[in-house]
């Protein structure tokens, strides 16, 4: 028996990065999923989100482990739509085990000085309130299920320290992964006596569509000819330029387990030291 053997995880941003990883992991350790991606591009970023394609891979790689799953195609800034997707995964499987909060956005580059409120608020309305809408629309079933449970809210390095940044879509960043914290705080602190464990975790630089394209690469170029931007004094402690979402989702695996009953209310440093810098 597999230690996720029966369980079911509903998981946000699942089409590629560390959402797909994530339930990838969760499914090889015996989890059936239920998986939400975005599936588009949001105009004030400047880099292209996963696409359907991707998504169709996610099933496939889950599918490949034996494994059922429910995918849609939602923003979790749209609580009746996310709820609906949600709900079609209830039925499917008729319980929830895990909630894994994960789909975030971030605009590399200096802010349009024409749209940065939209840069703020397409940030914050997905990696605040995104978690907000992905916990209030599963926690009934957990709840109801009486078994426990976990909650995993992907937060950053930002959460603990943030970088230095005058633009809008770096503050709002850095805000919403702070405001998770005390999210999680709140809940972990009201579920606990029901066996629901809430936690963040805090990964440093990751490898994903977030971190791998056309305007990181620019800002890293930047960076490494002596230039100032939003990632030039961003340095891990360990000699690591960047984790690989494999990682990550090892680190959830475990922190979803039985193995981890006694851990809830923590923000977990995945940053290879960055916050000790």
């Amino acid at each position: 028996m597999t230690p996720l053997d029966g369980k079911v995880a509903f998981i946000t941003g699942a089409a590629r990065g560390q959402g797909r990883a994530h339930a990838v992991r969760l499914a090889q350790q015996g989890a059936d999923i239920i998986a939400v991606d975005i599936c588009a591009n949001v105009p004030s970023m400047t880099y292209p989100n996963a696409s359907e394609d991707d998504l169709a891979e996610t099933v496939r790689l889950v599918e490949k482990e034996d494994r059922r799953i429910v995918a849609r195609k939602v923003d979790v800034r749209d609580f009746t739509a996310l709820s609906a997707a949600f709900d079609a995964g209830h039925r499917e499987f008729g319980r929830v085990d895990i909630v894994i909060a994960n789909a975030g956005i971030i605009k590399m580059g200096p802010e349009d000085p024409e749209n940065f409120l939209a840069e703020w608020n397409d940030v914050i309305d997905t990696n605040l309130t995104g978690v907000f809408h992905t916990i209030r629309a599963s926690l009934p079933a957990l709840r109801a299920g009486g078994r426990g449970g976990s909650i995993v809210i992907t937060s950053s390095s930002a959460g603990i320290k943030a970088s230095a940044s005058l633009n809008a879509s770096g503050n709002a960043y850095a805000s919403a992964k702070r405001g998770v914290v005390g999210l999680m705080q709140g809940l972990a602190n009201r579920l606990a006596p029901e066996w629901i464990r809430v936690n963040t975790i805090h990964p440093t630089g990751v490898a994903s569509g977030m971190t791998v394209n056309d305007a990181m690469r620019s800002l890293m170029e930047q960076a490494a000819a002596g230039g100032a931007n939003t990632i030039s004094g961003m340095q891990n402690a360990l000699p690591i330029k960047m984790l690989e979402p494999e990682d990550i989702a090892n680190a959830v695996a475990f922190l979803v387990s039985d193995e981890a009953k006694f851990i809830t209310g923590t923000q977990w440093a995945l940053d290879a030291g960055f916050t000790v810098r």
